[in-house]
């Protein structure tokens, strides 16, 4: 026994520096470098890349789109800039007409098929996008859907303390927009650090949040490289599959599987863009499914009875939210004034800016706190 301790020691001696030096042969001749580095109200761009012949930077923040870098000592190329205003940013660099990601920054982002660096900016606006003290947990869960024919995952967030609480808790339905998947708001809505912070301020109610995939032939997000289903659209038998499938599948899955309230009252559903019109669509179809209606930059409307429906159902908040530049402005106006003529109290929340996550997340971060109130 003590020979085979004394084997097995020596060879983790000796695999320690082996792997040591392959760290070495992997780094040597390369300058590390700090990237991005905000000092107050500046922030600079690093890339060690001394092959190049013209690096830009490219970040979702800027007017005209790329910064030229500077070539200096030992090949790094830098660009130091004002620091935005508090938010997450997406940013990467382009390297003789390629797009590389900054190598130095483990941030990073999914937004379909694009992984994007991210630079998160401190301040008011965005501090409840960073990690809290008292972290709730994301997993992933499998169900099966007899409307859509599949095997599906959904992302669901619960609570610090879900595990040993005993407890049970209000549940809101939130959904992506096109291009997006079931790991979306997670990604780059921050929906897990967003909810930690409010929960741990007192500033929201404990409640889980359910984040499906809007696509109705994916099983679940592309990078798992799973066959899709094609879903004719035209087919009258699948007209709003997606829909009835989240309110009579994903629903009565979430409340025989996890600790939930399931009354009206403790359901929420709220979702940007085609999310915002899934969630739209939803509140028509099944009135007295969810007490809290947050349609986000919404494609999707609704009539004056559909409305009324909702009013007589008891609906405890209708927030309606969008920028004032957002394309899809002009259907939350309408929608607004059809819930106004028909009497039903609502909230209209306008920000500034379009269709964009650093509105997304800024509504998700404001009417999670009004939610099971």
């Amino acid at each position: 026994m003590k020979k085979i301790l004394t084997l097995v020691t020596m060879v983790t001696i000796l695999m320690a520096p082996a792997a040591a030096q392959e760290l070495n042969n992997f780094n040597r001749g390369r300058q590390q470098v700090k990237s991005p580095e905000i000092n107050g109200d500046k922030v600079t761009f690093r890339l060690n890349a001394n092959y190049a012949t013209v690096v830009n930077l490219q970040g979702n923040w800027m007017e005209n789109g790329s910064l030229p870098m500077q070539k200096g000592q030992n090949g790094v190329w830098e660009v130091t800039i004002d620091t935005p205003s508090p938010e997450i940013y997406t940013y990467n660099f382009v390297v003789d007409g390629v797009s590389v990601n900054d190598p130095q920054n483990y941030m990073v982002q999914r937004d379909g098929t694009r992984y994007l660096n991210m630079l998160m900016v401190p301040g008011e606006r965005s501090e409840n996008y960073f990690e809290a003290n008292q972290r709730g947990t994301v997993t992933y869960r499998w169900y099966d859907s007899k409307i859509l024919g599949i095997n599906r995952r959904v992302t669901v967030y619960t609570p610090y303390g879900y595990e040993t609480s005993g407890k049970k808790y209000p549940v809101l339905y939130l959904l992506h927009g096109a291009g997006g998947d079931e790991e979306a708001w997670t990604s780059m809505g921050r929906t897990a650090q967003i909810l930690d912070n409010l929960i741990e301020k007192g500033l929201a109610q404990p409640m889980i949040v359910v984040m499906p995939n809007g696509n109705p032939g994916q099983q679940a997000a592309q990078p798992l490289g799973l066959p899709e289903k094609q879903i004719d659209r035209r087919d009258p038998a699948m007209a709003d599959a997606y829909v009835k499938s989240l309110c009579t599948e994903i629903v009565p899955f979430i409340e025989k599987n996890f600790r939930v309230i399931a009354k009206p009252e403790s359901r929420a559903i709220a979702g940007l863009s085609m999310g915002g019109g899934h969630t739209i669509t939803a509140t028509n179809l099944y009135p007295a499914m969810f007490d809290w209606i947050c349609p986000l930059s919404a494609a999707g409307s609704s009539t004056a009875d559909q409305i009324t429906a909702l009013k007589k159902a008891g609906v405890k908040l209708y927030f309606l939210a969008c920028g004032t530049s957002d394309f899809l402005w002009d259907n939350s106006v309408t929608l607004d004034k059809t819930m106004t003529d028909c009497g039903l109290e609502h909230t209209f929340f306008k920000s500034d800016g379009g269709h964009v996550w650093a509105n997304w997340r800024l509504y998700l971060n404001t009417f999670a706190q009004l939610l099971f109130k």
